[in-house]
C-alpha cells in the first residue's frame, strides 16, 4: 500500500532498525518504544488487522512473533516480554503489527497505559537491534 509506513519498511524504502526480515514478516524497533528494545513484528503483506491475515499466514506470523519474544528476552536480559496487538482501535498504523516489549520486574508498566521513550541516538538503537538479532539467531522454535 503506497501510503503505509510499515509497507515502506518491508519494501526497504523507509529506513528502520530491522531485527529480522523473513518470508513470514519483518521485525524492527519501534521508534517510540515503551521500553528500549520494543520490537514491532509485521506481516510482509499489507493487512490492516489480524482478521484480514490469510489463514495460511497466521501460523508462520505467530511463529515469528514467538521467536522475537524469546530473542528480546534473551538478547536484552529482560525478565520477560509483553506481547500485544491492537485491531483498529488504538492501532497507530493500519497495518497488522504485534508489539514485543521487554519487561523487568518493577518496570512500572501498568495495565494498558504505555509511556513512551526514545533512543538517545541511532548508535543506541543499533546496539539494541544487534542484541536482539544475535539472540534471534539462536532461537529455532519451529
Amino acid at each position: 500500500m503506497a501510503d503505509c509506513v510499515f509497507c515502506a519498511i518491508v519494501a526497504g524504502t523507509t529506513p528502520a532498525f530491522v531485527v529480522t526480515d523473513t518470508p513470514a514478516g519483518v521485525a524492527f524497533l519501534d521508534t517510540r518504544p515503551v521500553f528500549k528494545g520494543h520490537v514491532l513484528v509485521v506481516p510482509r503483506a499489507h493487512v490492516p488487522t489480524l482478521t484480514d491475515l490469510d489463514l495460511d499466514a497466521v501460523g508462520p506470523f505467530f511463529t515469528l512473533v514467538r521467536r522475537l519474544a524469546a530473542a528480546v528476552e534473551t538478547g536484552l536480559g529482560a525478565g520477560g516480554t509483553f506481547v500485544a496487538m491492537n485491531n483498529r482501535v488504538s492501532q497507530s498504523v493500519p497495518h497488522l503489527h504485534a508489539h514485543v516489549v521487554p519487561r523487568t520486574k518493577g518496570d512500572g508498566l501498568r495495565g494498558f497505559f504505555w509511556p513512551r521513550t526514545r533512543y538517545s541516538s541511532d548508535d543506541e538503537a543499533r546496539t539494541f537491534t544487534s542484541q536482539i538479532t544475535n539472540a534471534l539467531e539462536g532461537t529455532d522454535m519451529s
